[in-house]
């Protein structure tokens, strides 16, 4: 029996792409083919409504914030933290807080401070939002962290930060209230606090994706990267396979083949298209993010928001080759670091791991 169609845009695209290879007829095949254009041209359109109100409101120099709220938005209402309502809330609410004045204040501390500001932060963001890694909240919150290390603000435009914060605090806790506050009655989060154990899978993969990602950001702002925030990104996809995953090679080759193959389709249809509509190069890569279920294509259409943005600043060439040189970077520290940090708990912390 054929879903509703408004269930059906409420599905992943890799879900809706088992039920298209399910189909025994062409018409339910083409239901769910539109059921994934529909789902895409809606989220792109509300992503541009969105960002668009938030910038004019609370100044273009937010946007980044207000492109981590559109993206919170999505998720919070299928994904909440894992404990009950009222300590959610009060979650969510630190959360903010730590993408607001964390990344602010990493860009004015000394560079010694760097590291164990991005760790405490990071570490406690994951903690808070990630105790279902699974549920791919370790990868939206990363995400987000590193795009606000990436674009601080200082002064009257933080002020206006903070702002835009409690607002999406209200339009997120909202949405948390309605559709969660049913769930998780009786865990509180002291309770998983208490029970933090490296011998838990899910404490290890916190703690390695937080030491991993705060190493390249530092090193990224110590040695003056352009755009270390694309080094960031990079290491974070690798880290955040979940179940731990201790030689992630397989996302490493993924991460460079998507990274290099979406500069260069971009550069093509940069070259090849009118001016006039190189401004629809963000919104058509998110477009084409909509049906994509391989991480590789991910990887490939997310270049196309990210370039487009990098491409005033440092020309077309320029952010191409940069995009690439920083996944290259980013990558290959996470390889290594995920190596090493798999020995040293192997041989200290988790014995267990000896085998694997």
């Amino acid at each position: 029996m054929t879903m509703r169609f408004y269930d059906a845009l409420q599905m992943d695209p890799s879900v809706l792409k088992r039920k298209i290879a399910a189909c025994d007829t062409r018409r339910e095949k083409d239901y769910y083919w539109i059921a994934v254009a529909a789902r895409s041209v809606l989220i792109v359109a509300f992503a541009i409504v969105l960002i668009s109100l938030l910038s004019a409101v609370f100044g273009a120099d937010n946007t980044p914030l207000a492109v981590v709220l559109f993206c919170m938005i999505l998720s919070i209402r299928f994904v909440d933290f894992g404990y009950c309502i009222g300590d959610s809330l009060v979650a969510l609410a630190a959360v903010l807080a730590i993408l607001v004045f964390v990344p602010c204040a990493a860009a004015v501390v000394p560079p010694l401070l760097l590291l164990p500001l991005h760790f405490a932060a990071f570490f406690a963001l994951l903690y808070m939002t990630a105790q279902r890694p699974e549920m791919g909240n370790g990868g939206l919150y990363s995400f987000a962290y590193i795009y606000l290390t990436g674009n601080p603000v200082l002064g009257e435009a933080l002020v206006r930060r903070g702002l835009l914060a409690l607002a999406g605090y209200l339009i997120c806790g909202a949405i948390l209230f309605a559709k969660h506050r049913e769930q998780n009655k009786t865990t509180r989060f002291g309770a998983l606090v208490r029970k933090f154990h490296l011998s838990s899978p899910v404490c290890l993969w916190q703690l390695r994706m937080a030491l991993g990602v705060s190493l390249v950001l530092s090193a990224g702002q110590v040695f003056g990267v352009e755009r270390f925030m694309w080094m960031g990104f990079a290491c974070a996809s690798l880290l955040s396979e979940y179940p731990y995953c201790a030689n992630p090679t397989v996302r490493f080759r993924q991460r460079i083949v998507g990274a290099v193959a979406g500069s260069c389709a971009f550069l093509a249809l940069y070259l090849v298209t009118p001016e006039a509509l190189h401004s629809l190069m963000g919104p058509l890569g998110g477009l084409c993010l909509g049906f994509c279920t391989d991480y590789r294509y991910k990887t490939a259409m997310n270049c196309f928001g990210a370039l487009m943005l990098a491409t005033g600043i440092y020309g077309l060439r320029g952010a191409v080759i940069l995009r690439i040189a920083d996944t290259l970077l980013g990558v290959t520290f996470g390889l290594v670091f995920a190596a090493v940090f798999h020995r040293l708990a192997a041989a200290r912390l988790l014995p267990s791991l000896k085998d694997e």
